[in-house]
């Protein structure tokens, strides 16, 4: 779907949602849900925060060095936050920033403390529990000088909503030989359009890795993050890892300026088409000399009724750089299918492995309880497939 087809004036306000009081008011069917995106009681967490609609119900820090606060009342107490508001995703870029810009439903601002490594992750959680309502949300995450944070946020809505839309705009400072691992899990339903709106910057020696899944039906999502690598050694890498379902339009790009020498990154992207319309773009510009960039998307074909479009584009401004693409859109070989059929598995299970197999991607430099964390959203997306 289009950016054009989606008319704002479809959807209410989510501020005329009744706050809930706290996480216990949500049902035994939301929390199942919610625990599969990694929201349980019983994991080790360095802060939280939950927002239902419009309004966060659970806001918490549990370590030293680190900072969780709703956006909203982080304006007011930090003045020098404006600096970093708006700063990296302009509030003109389209019709989205502006409905945020001028109607904001909070979203969440995390701060790590100079050379503060958290050892457990941060988990984040933006839900829409209301039909037909409207979620705008503004995230700010700063990584100060030498410190670390695993970010996971997970997006979602309530099991029998029909029809919603979710606009979240995202800014993320990594200061000098810092490291954010930011991992976004999305369980939309199959009438939700997403559009989320995020600008990175990265500045030496500091470390960025974003792994984005969704695998669940979705109505419609387009996104395409920018990074900006403005210090000498910065590194980015970006993992998209995507289902795609009947009626369903996915649109994930993701654009990287490599501005200083050393600079490195990559581009990931694996999707599983098995319906609907799935575009993977991406693009590296090299701004700098002595930079490197890879981008390689891949797309599997399960269905003739889908469409998968690989979009790559490498921009150079120097003769000394590396950069390299790779895309292929290809399907099962019948061969592996009855290889694995040939000992024992069903046609289905044969190609719920090979899928499975094929969208599970390694990420260097992903902490132990992340690839676990991801490995398992497979494990039960793979249940769907």
């Amino acid at each position: 779907m289009s950016n054009e087809a989606i008319d704002l004036k479809n959807f209410k306000s989510a501020k005329k949602v009744k706050p809930l009081k706290d996480e216990s008011e949500l049902s035994e069917e939301e929390k199942e849900r919610l625990k599969i995106l990694g929201l349980d009681e019983k994991a080790k967490r360095g802060g939280e925060y939950i927002q239902v609609d419009a309004y966060p119900i659970l806001c918490r820090k549990k370590i030293k060095g680190l900072e969780v606060l709703p956006i909203v009342y982080a304006l007011k107490e930090f003045e020098w936050l404006q600096d970093y508001l708006w700063k990296l995703v302009s509030s003109e870029k389209d019709k989205f920033t502006q409905a945020v810009a001028e109607d904001l439903d909070n979203g969440y601002f995390i701060r790590v403390l100079p050379n503060h490594k958290l050892i457990y992750p941060v988990q984040t959680c933006l839900y829409i529990r209301t039909e037909s309502i409207a979620q705008k949300v503004h995230n700010i995450v700063i990584v100060e000088e030498g410190a670390e944070l695993n970010l996971i946020t997970s997006c979602s809505v309530h099991p029998h909503i029909g029809s919603a839309l979710h606009i979240g705009i995202s800014e993320f400072y990594v200061k000098k030989g810092a490291k954010l691992t930011f991992t976004m899990i999305h369980m939309w339903g199959e009438g939700i359009n997403v559009r989320p709106r995020t600008g990175i910057l990265v500045e030496e020696g500091g470390t960025y890795i974003s792994t984005y899944i969704t695998l669940f039906p979705v109505k419609s999502i387009q996104t395409a993050p920018v990074c900006h690598l403005i210090g000498k050694n910065a590194k980015a890498s970006f993992i998209s890892i995507i289902a795609n379902y009947p009626n369903s339009c996915i649109d994930i790009g993701g654009e990287i300026h490599l501005e200083a020498e050393e600079t490195k990154t990559e581009i990931v992207s694996r999707s599983v088409v098995y319906g609907g319309e799935n575009i993977a773009r991406g693009k590296i510009i090299a701004k700098s000399s002595k930079v490197k960039g890879h981008l390689e998307c891949q797309g599997l074909m399960l269905s003739d009724n889908g469409i998968m479009k690989a979009i790559p584009e490498l921009d150079s401004f120097f003769y000394d750089v590396e950069l390299t693409h790779e895309a292929a859109v290809g399907k099962i070989a019948q061969e592996e299918v009855e290889y694995l059929m040939a000992r024992g598995l069903s046609e289905e299970e044969a190609t719920s492995l090979i899928v499975k197999g094929f969208l599970t991607v390694k990420i260097e430099g992903l902490s132990p309880f992340l690839q676990s964390h991801i490995d398992k959203t497979l494990e039960l997306a793979k249940l769907g497939f």
